[in-house]
């Protein structure tokens, strides 16, 4: 355990490095949060009227923090492939250290990373008005839930970082796969606005519960509130969903990794 704990920090270290050492990657990142923020806000804010006068940019908030820790999966597959194409995976599973040590390394200095960019879209969210209005502990609460969430979807990205064959799949997979899942939510405009088939799925959707908790945190707006179990108790079926993700997909990029070492 201890080896493990040691190799574990060292890999995370690794990985946060390249942050600075490639300052080009956290200032695009910055800067495309800040760009969601503003577009969203303005674009949107006089389009989609909220009942009773409620403010949109705090509606929006929510689905925009959901939003961007959805896509911490390309992030991590991206990262995941680009190690194996240069040859430190292999490297790493040359030399005596904890075989886990790697994956959870990645995912470790991942969900770090997310919670810097995290910090970045609230503090552009409260310039354009969006704010918490219950307190402190609340906000906390809605905080970690974010970042519970964006472990489950850095493991996500971890097996298919391993899988795709190039870094150009791994990110074209993802932005595929992960655009419909996040517009395909209460993120921007209400379910009940979609056809009736596709309100089921999603009131399911992992996004929507996620927004729908966090926003029922902060006090903001949400007053499309389904009367099933997602919409009566998002913070619960949002842990029930990192619960599964992690169940599933952690095992996979497990066995995956250990495949590819024989």
């Amino acid at each position: 355990m201890n080896r493990t704990f040691t190799d574990t920090a060292v890999i995370t270290w690794r990985n946060l490095k390249r942050i600075p050492r490639i300052p080009e990657l956290a200032i695009f990142a910055i800067l495309q949060s800040i760009m969601f923020v503003v577009l969203f806000a303005f674009v949107f804010g006089g389009a989609i009227p909220l009942p009773n006068g409620g403010n949109y940019r705090e509606y929006l908030m929510p689905g925009i923090f959901a939003q961007t820790i959805v896509f911490a999966a390309a992030t991590t597959a991206v990262g995941m492939r680009d190690d194996l194409n240069k040859g430190l995976l292999d490297r790493f599973r040359s030399l005596p250290m904890a075989r886990p040590a790697v994956l959870i390394g990645r995912i470790a200095a991942d969900v770090t990373y997310n919670a810097g960019i995290l910090v970045v879209l609230m503090a552009s969210g409260y310039v354009v008005g969006w704010r918490v209005n219950t307190g402190l502990p609340e906000l906390l609460a809605g905080v970690g839930l974010l970042l519970l969430f964006a472990l489950a979807m850095t493991a996500i990205g971890v097996w298919l970082g391993l899988v795709v064959p190039s870094v150009e799949v791994a990110q074209q997979v993802s932005f595929t796969v992960l655009f419909p899942i996040t517009f395909l939510s209460n993120v921007f405009v209400p379910p009940q606005s979609l056809p009736s088939w596709l309100q089921p799925v999603a009131e399911w959707n992992p996004v929507s519960t996620l927004t729908a908790a966090t926003r029922d945190l902060w006090g903001n707006p949400n007053p499309y509130v389904g009367s099933g179990l997602p919409g009566q108790q998002p913070a619960l079926v949002t842990v029930l969903w990192v619960i599964v993700i992690l169940a599933v997909f952690l095992p996979m990029g497990v066995r995956r990794y250990r495949n590819m070492s024989r």
